[in-house]
């Protein structure tokens, strides 16, 4: 068996499921889905639902006699504060399971602190205003602070699941690997590829506001353009343009740079998640410009975002065994 054969078999047999990472994928798939609930929350205009109070609704724990928006606004609440206990099960799980220094331990606490964050954004939106029909550029700021914590949050989840398959600790690079002309070229295009998601999914998380703010016209693309470069556009209809030509460009490159580390990796797992890598952003890219053909209608905008966190934790996966040490 050649070398890197025999490096990539034993790389493989030290990854094992085990009843913590199942049940940290078990949190990652309930973290997408309270990122879609938020998403339909503010699709239906609901955000306001419990008026400025936080983190009571309306003044109360138990809103009585709600109207549908405040129903569903609660029920999002709720949903993320279950997800908040499950982080912190998860944290002392992995601080009894693990040793220090293990990155499962690492990526447990970052997990948390990205919650918590995530929890004072979304109140910081209530407390201000930043919901319903607002359509200020604070709303659009705090809206990019939002997808950028978010992709944190969901990128140290998915470490902690990947590192708590490996018994010992695990470090991604080490001084030799940072030596390698060949390792840091890896690590600069993947961090380079991660950034570059980052600012796709930024754009887009403005455009879906700006989509529901401004719904798209029915017209042809050259009119839609026009309409929203036109001197009476709001600024949100005006950056509907930066998405998609940034998704594209970016997208071009993550897909180059995951077929190309792929193929120069013999190791399964990275052979793996290059290969889900590709198809999602594939995939992506088809939603978008379904997305942009059906004039972005709330169930194919939660569908795009779907698909784009998918494609976020397995770029996030792939860098992870790729620079896996």
């Amino acid at each position: 068996m050649s070398g890197a054969a025999s490096g990539a078999t034993s790389g493989q047999s030290q990854a094992r499921a085990t009843p913590f990472s199942k049940f940290g994928w078990g949190v990652l798939v309930y973290t997408i889905f309270v990122v879609l609930f938020g998403a339909y929350v503010r699709i239906t205009g609901s955000g306001a639902g419990c008026g400025q109070h936080w983190p009571t609704c309306h003044g109360e724990i138990v809103p009585r006699a709600p109207a549908l928006e405040t129903v569903i606004e609660f029920t999002h609440r709720a949903t993320s504060g279950v997800y908040g206990l499950l982080v912190i099960a998860l944290l002392v799980w992995a601080f009894r399971l693990f040793p220090r220094g293990h990155l499962a331990r690492v990526g447990a606490v970052w997990t948390l602190v990205f919650t918590i964050s995530e929890a004072l954004v979304g109140a910081g939106l209530v407390k201000f205003g930043l919901v319903a029909e607002d359509d200020s550029v604070a709303r659009a700021v705090v809206m990019a602070i939002h997808l950028i914590n978010t992709s944190f949050l969901t990128g140290a989840l998915a470490l902690t699941c990947w590192a708590g398959a490996r018994p010992v600790t695990r470090r991604l690079v080490s001084s030799e690997d940072d030596a390698s002309p060949g390792r840091a070229r890896v690590t600069l295009i993947l961090m380079g590829c991660l950034v570059g998601l980052i600012l796709v999914g930024i754009t887009g998380a403005v455009t879906a506001l700006g989509d529901t703010l401004y719904p798209v016209t029915e017209a042809g693309l050259v009119e839609r353009i026009a309409s929203d470069q036109s001197i009476s556009a709001h600024f949100l209809e005006r950056l509907r343009i930066m998405h998609p030509m940034l998704a594209v460009g970016i997208g071009a490159l993550v897909l180059f740079a995951s077929q190309s580390i792929a193929g120069r990796d013999p190791r399964r797992a990275v052979q793996r998640w290059g290969m889900a890598v590709s198809v999602l952003v594939v995939t992506q890219v088809t939603a978008g410009v379904v997305n942009i053909m059906l004039s972005a209608p709330g169930w194919m905008q939660i569908v795009h975002l779907l698909v784009g966190t998918m494609l976020w934790t397995a770029l996030v996966l792939l860098t992870a065994s790729a620079l896996e040490r």
